[in-house]
């Protein structure tokens, strides 16, 4: 494949997140302007490196408790691009030498409180997948777990404004039908719906990898 990149130019320097200004070609091979952002650092973003780490990782996580009901753990979190509280999956950036399973254990519990017990699945399904390709190069992995513990925002940051929300089935539906909702969380949220009470991974029979 042709390269159509010609110049990529980092404009912002921030932490976690920059902007960049590209000269693309398109497919007439006309030459036009195109922005983006990337939590790459060093300006080694992946249409100059063709290597596509994940950046981050969402965690499906599914709390069973006494009376035998299963609870979809969410996060209602208040993100300032909408001004708002929307409903999400816990998830968190991946630190620097850190694979996605133990990042995802490590954001779990700094974000909800709960020790998460990953569930092995095939690659296939936790590699990483483009969230909004359109403007970022971003890429998030996904683990799914059981989670265990009492929720607690203890080790949550100063500026993250977090209540864990452990949601059985007409929760679910109720934000759904009522509140804003990330639409990797709502996606998910579809499968936890149709799963068998006692069986909320049973959407990924076929990828669960045996011990």
């Amino acid at each position: 494949m042709k390269n159509r990149i010609q110049s990529i130019k980092k404009v912002t320097d921030n932490p976690f997140l920059n902007f960049y200004e590209m000269k693309v070609l398109n497919k007439n091979e006309k030459v036009h302007n195109y922005y983006m952002a990337s939590r790459m650092k060093d300006g080694k973003v992946k249409a100059l490196t063709g290597q596509y780490p994940p950046d981050g990782i969402v965690i499906y996580g599914v709390h069973q408790g006494e009376d035998g009901l299963d609870r979809l753990v969410l996060v209602r979190q208040f993100r300032y691009p909408i001004n708002d509280y929307i409903y999400e999956l816990p998830a968190g950036l991946i630190d620097e030498g850190e694979t996605p399973n133990v990042a995802a254990m490590r954001e779990y519990w700094e974000e909800t409180g709960l020790t998460l017990h990953p569930v092995k699945v095939d690659p296939a399904i936790s590699k990483p997948f483009f969230t909004t390709v359109g403007m970022t190069d971003e890429s998030v992995a996904t683990a799914f777990g059981y989670a265990s513990g009492t929720p607690s925002t203890k080790g949550l940051e100063e500026n993250e404004d977090i209540t864990v929300v452990l949601a059985d089935k007409q929760e679910v539906k109720r934000i759904l039908k009522e509140e804003k909702v990330a639409v990797k969380c709502a996606y998910l949220m579809l499968h936890f719906l149709n799963s068998k009470e006692g069986e909320p991974f049973g959407f990924l029979k076929d990828f669960i990898e045996k011990e």
